[in-house]
């Protein structure tokens, strides 16, 4: 939640100049979406929100459905974000349902996994991922819910805080993930892009993005400087 209309624009077009050949999606706050829709159109760049409704429509003010971000130029959208699950009440069954409305309106969810530091200090990672995994996994039709979609790690006791998880950490998180994927479905597994999000920033992304299930990152504080997000596009595209 943070710009406005000009600096959303702005930023959106100095990503454009010196964007990368990576896949790029870039998600501004939601009343900014159909002008940096606008500003990448024609270009590789994509663009998503960063939460969207359970509901399809209806007496929910203050909410957006989904068909409305895909209406407005939107291809994803970021579901579980840890800020969600911890202000907004956004437990698992609800980001289930969100990622169900999703997929009705031909959106890609980016869904959103990851521990607090308590619980990676009782060394419940696994269990905590797991679970929140879980809830899409136990469902008939997960094969569909997630083909396609993005997967992203984000230790919570990592965002904003400038500390991030080693390369080794978060490689061992996102090889339990992709395990956990397997045994239910191998081929969404290997095609699976799982994403790390948790303080990266230029001086750690090229190591990061070195280890074997690290297919990228979920940026959030750097994607507000155009060259500290362009130095990273450039280690994902190396």
């Amino acid at each position: 939640m943070n710009g406005s209309r000009a600096t959303a624009v702005d930023l959106a077009g100095a990503i454009v100049a010196g964007h990368a050949p990576v896949a790029t999606v870039l998600c501004p706050p939601a009343p900014y979406l159909a002008v940096v829709a606008q500003r990448v159109s024609g270009t590789a760049i994509e663009v998503g929100g960063q939460n969207c409704s359970e509901h399809a429509r209806g007496a929910y003010t203050g909410e957006v459905a989904a068909d409305m971000l895909r209406d407005c130029g939107a291809s994803h959208v970021i579901l579980g974000h840890s800020e969600r699950r911890q202000f907004c009440g956004d437990d698992d069954a609800r980001v289930l349902a969100k990622v169900r409305a999703a997929r009705a309106a031909h959106l890609r969810p980016i869904l959103c996994v990851g521990e607090t530091l308590a619980e990676r200090r009782a060394g419940a990672t696994e269990m905590v991922v797991g679970r929140q995994l879980a809830g899409v996994l136990a469902q008939d039709d997960a094969a569909e819910l997630l083909a396609n979609s993005v997967i992203a790690y984000e230790p919570v006791w990592a965002i904003g805080t400038g500390e991030a998880a080693t390369p080794e950490q978060a490689q061992a998180v996102h090889a339990f993930i992709r395990a956990t994927l397997a045994a239910h479905h191998a081929t969404l597994a290997a095609r699976m892009t799982i994403l790390y999000g948790g303080s990266v920033k230029p001086d750690n992304a090229a190591q990061l993005f070195a280890m074997p299930d690290i297919d990228g990152g979920l940026i959030g504080g750097a994607s507000l400087d155009s060259a500290a997000f362009l130095a990273i596009c450039r280690a994902a595209a190396a």
